[in-house]
């Protein structure tokens, strides 16, 4: 990750003040010249944490006096007791009490007590404890105020991705290689998938602009790590030559898998949606 470097005023009685953040977390002091190891009074007066075999300051959890001074300019925070930790931008939350976990962009919040995690961009967040982990995704919260995070929510998200021939391959999350939607521990989920696949090109039997669509329902639970499914898939609608061409759910550990087959020498582009109804239980399944 690359370094961050901010603006923040001096704190009464101190001749230091933070600079910059890498991307390991360490937290570089200046004392208006150059860049200078702060010691552990000017650490921690900060509200980070100071490592002292390391002889390092890091960040940890901010200050709630200083939230607004380390938030980008672009964010904009409509309520009480918000918090967008280190390298949030473009961010938008209307409530109370929500959190934006360090390194994200272009989120939206609306409601209390919900949650976007670190490093995720481009996610809206509804509701009452709502817990968004994907880029790119809804998460709707139906939680009262009693409950924890990711209780009770949905989650709307896309797999995309691309077959030349008839192997089995994954589809990824937002069509992003290797990036998969992850089951938390001791969870259940019910889902929805709607998959349709057309093709754009190859020599085979049939033509561009043939497609197949499909709905596949079913329930996957996470207990205590181990990750298990059972689902039965329908053919919403066909055109064309595609014979073969089927979409199939499925785990790699706690991952969740969409996985498309197509068809020798044809070139056919995928698309999921994905719909989850969630419960985090709390307890061990």
């Amino acid at each position: 990750m690359p370094e961050i470097t901010y603006s923040i005023p001096y704190l009464t009685g101190f001749a230091v003040k933070p600079l910059s953040i890498s991307g390991l977390g360490v937290v570089s002091f200046t004392n208006g010249s150059r860049e200078v190891t702060p010691n552990q009074l000017q650490c921690e007066a900060y509200g980070y944490t100071y490592n002292k075999a390391a002889g390092t300051c890091s960040i940890f959890r901010f200050n709630t006096n200083l939230i607004r001074s380390f938030n980008n300019s672009n964010n904009s925070t409509k309520g009480s007791q918000n918090v967008t930790e280190t390298g949030t931008n473009n961010t938008l939350i209307m409530g109370e009490s929500n959190t934006v976990r360090g390194f994200s962009r272009n989120n939206i919040i609306v409601g209390s007590n919900n949650e976007i995690a670190n490093g995720v961009n481009n996610a809206n967040v509804f509701g009452t404890f709502g817990e968004a982990t994907a880029d790119n995704s809804i998460v709707l919260g139906g939680n009262a105020s009693a409950d924890t995070l990711g209780e009770r929510q949905t989650i709307t998200l896309m797999y995309g991705g691309a077959t030349t021939d008839s192997s089995t391959v994954d589809s990824f999350l937002n069509n992003t290689t290797d990036s998969y939607f992850v089951i938390p521990t001791d969870t259940i989920v019910m889902f929805e998938t709607q998959t349709i696949g057309v093709r754009t090109g190859g020599t085979g039997v049939g033509a561009v602009g043939d497609y197949k669509a499909f709905s596949e329902i079913g329930v996957a639970i996470n207990k205590s790590g181990v990750l298990s499914i059972d689902s039965t898939r329908t053919t919403i609608s066909s055109s064309g030559s595609v014979s073969g061409w089927t979409p199939t759910v499925g785990v790699s550990g706690t991952n969740f898998l969409q996985q498309v087959k197509g068809a020798n020498n044809r070139d056919i582009m995928w698309a999921t949606t994905i719909r989850f109804t969630q419960i985090k239980t709390g307890v061990t399944l």
